[in-house]
């Protein structure tokens, strides 16, 4: 298989879907990996380490195109690169469809295989592709949180964790998944008082039993009102696999939050899970509403792009080699990973958000 690793475009995106281990590991296979130049530079891996593993650096991205047939992606396409793909090429990345209705109708025009690391479910029903970001994307949640709370920032100015004689920092998180529960591991050892939503009890057990500081509940609308009014920080983190995020948090109840309080939405790449929410990026992160500092970074993980692109690479790598061979549509979760084929929608959950 020839494989090309494009340079991320995205504003202030440095992950690479492959570092040079993983591509020496494909080469050994008899692949042919094709990077663009400076593809690594901000994870920390030059051109000269990715040649040493034994691809063809590139400096002109049409050419990598050109040549490759599976492209390996990060961050869903953007212009100018959407242009350059072909209806031959199988597209390999994260996509969030459900919330870009734009995207998906030009993938669709452009009729090409699409296969979304978020949509790639194990039989257990685990999503290991998006797994690893989503651990750093619910830590670097609280993190941020935690300085937004500054008052320099404007924040309420008040230290998450609190301390002797002062009130500790109440945190309220959507969803006890991966991210969201995550976000609560790093809420907690901060000494904040956090509250968990979910419907699973497992998860909520496990929420819970993280310390005395932590209570998981049900997520009943009333409760999460009651909650989220009361929340110095709200984190969003709920996922439906392949949709959009409910909103379980509407304008209303954002309004009742004190000012200078901060919401976090982790799930803004599928919509967002509050109803204010709207994309934002590292070059500008951040907007107020309503006296309610809100951050919603589409591409969080790439602020830490060596880590991430080191847990992204070990998690692709299983079945990026299956993906690799001929017959990889009898893998059963590459297979159900497939967001779009050959100009039709093949994900079930996508077909309610596109005409």
């Amino acid at each position: 298989m020839r494989i090309g690793i494009p340079r991320e475009i995205k504003i202030h995106e440095g992950r690479v879907g492959l570092i040079p281990e993983a591509v020496a590991a494909l080469v050994r296979l008899g692949h042919e990996v094709f990077i663009q130049s400076g593809t690594g530079e901000l994870s920390g891996y030059p051109d000269q380490i990715y040649r040493m593993a034994g691809a063809s650096i590139s400096a002109d991205i049409n050419a990598l195109y050109e040549a490759a047939r599976l492209i390996v992606k990060v961050k869903e396409p953007v212009e100018p690169e959407l242009s350059l793909l072909r209806s031959d090429h199988l597209l390999f990345s994260y996509l969030h469809l459900a919330a870009n209705p734009e995207l998906t109708k030009r993938l669709l025009d452009i009729g090409l295989t699409a296969i979304g690391f978020e949509t790639v479910q194990s039989e257990d029903g685990q999503l290991p592709l998006l797994a690893p970001m989503s651990d750093i994307a619910g830590r670097i949640a609280v993190q941020t949180a935690a300085t937004l709370l500054y008052h320099h920032h404007g924040g309420k100015g008040i230290l998450l964790g609190g301390l002797p004689a002062a009130e500790r920092g109440r945190v309220v998180i959507l969803g006890g998944g991966v991210a969201g529960g995550n976000a609560a591991v790093v809420a907690a050892s901060l000494g904040a008082e956090v509250v968990v939503f979910d419907r699973n009890r497992q998860k909520l057990e496990r929420m819970r039993a993280l310390g005395g500081n932590v209570t998981a509940l049900y997520p009943y609308n009333d409760l999460i009102e009651r909650e989220a009014c009361k929340a110095d920080v709200l984190v969003g983190a709920v996922l439906i696999t392949g949709e959009k995020a409910p909103h379980l948090v509407s304008a209303d109840m954002v309004r009742q939050m004190s000012p200078g309080s901060v919401i976090i939405d982790i799930a803004v790449d599928q919509g967002g899970c509050i109803e204010t929410t709207r994309p934002t990026t590292y070059a500008d992160p951040t907007f107020i509403w309503e006296n309610i500092i809100h951050y919603a970074v589409t591409n969080m993980p790439g602020a830490v792009p060596r880590s991430a692109s080191q847990a992204l690479s070990a998690s692709l790598m299983p079945y990026l080699m299956i993906l690799a061979e001929k017959d990889w549509q009898k893998n059963k979760a590459l297979n159900g990973g497939i967001n779009v084929s050959g100009g039709q929608l093949i994900h079930p959950a996508l077909k309610k958000y596109v005409a």
